[in-house]
């Protein structure tokens, strides 16, 4: 059975979207402050790990919980609700640009919006 991952493109498609979900997201002047000092080369390497793995596409997670990744940026920075949705957002309108069928964007947003994965993300 193929897995979300591959239903996707696997790596390439991967590696696409996530350069132009940054480029969504260092625009989106809702978010774009939490990644003022960040590594952006790694940042995405990071994000095409996390995705790969939570696509289907590895097995196994080496990084940072979402809880401890994101835990400065909700006590030092505000992160919240507002700024989740606006990274959910650019996320979808990535898909959308890319032409991903409604049904596979369905399952990313399933997994990335999870009440789990904000709980998560936002130290709840």
């Amino acid at each position: 059975m193929s897995t979300l991952y591959d239903k996707l493109g696997g790596a390439a498609a991967v590696d696409i979207a996530v350069e132009k979900f940054y480029e969504k997201v260092l625009a989106d002047k809702r978010v774009q402050h939490f990644f003022a000092h960040t590594n952006m080369q790694q940042q995405k390497q990071h994000q095409k790990d996390f995705m790969t793995y939570a696509f289907g596409g590895a097995q196994h997670w080496n990084g940072s919980t979402m809880r401890e990744a994101h835990k400065e940026l909700v006590a030092e920075m505000g992160l919240t609700d507002i700024h989740f949705n606006a990274i959910a957002e650019d996320l979808v309108a990535t898909l959308v640009e890319m032409e991903v069928p409604q049904t596979l964007i369905d399952e990313v947003v399933q997994i990335v919006g999870s009440t789990a994965h904000r709980n998560d993300v936002l130290n709840r």
